[in-house]
């Protein structure tokens, strides 16, 4: 069912600061800031080849962003991406299998543009996973 690794997602407490530690530190190749009203967020992808990384920010009072932050206020890793060929069957064979779909279960739209659904992080060892479309 899995796919390739899409991203590793950090939610941070300043998506400008951590924009120049990535690009001006690291050398990084940094995507332009997107908002995700429907999701909570800012986001920038960085590139590092292989894969990317995320970076989020909470957009908004009721971002799940900013209830990790109130958690964790210097940041930390929020959710694993990987990607799916099929997001319904993918969807429909993981509740067949007892997993949690966060939300309503449908997917809704991603940074990408793609489709995308969030399993319970208790149904995956404390992680946070994410499944895009590809």
């Amino acid at each position: 069912m899995l796919g390739r690794l899409n991203h590793v997602a950090l939610a941070v407490p300043d998506l400008a600061a951590a924009v120049a530690a990535y690009r001006n530190t690291l050398g990084a190749e940094v995507t332009a800031p997107q908002a995700l009203r429907e999701h909570g967020v800012t986001v920038v992808f960085v590139n590092v080849g292989n894969t990317k990384v995320e970076l989020l920010e909470p957009l908004g009072e009721g971002s799940p962003i900013a209830a990790f932050l109130e958690k964790n206020p210097s940041g930390g890793m929020h959710h694993l991406c990987y990607e799916v060929d099929d997001i319904l069957a993918a969807r429909d064979q993981l509740k067949a299998a007892g997993a949690r779909v966060l939300g309503d279960g449908n997917p809704k739209i991603g940074a990408h543009g793609k489709p995308v659904l969030f399993l319970h992080p208790k149904d995956f060892f404390g992680t946070l996973i994410e499944l895009e479309q590809s």
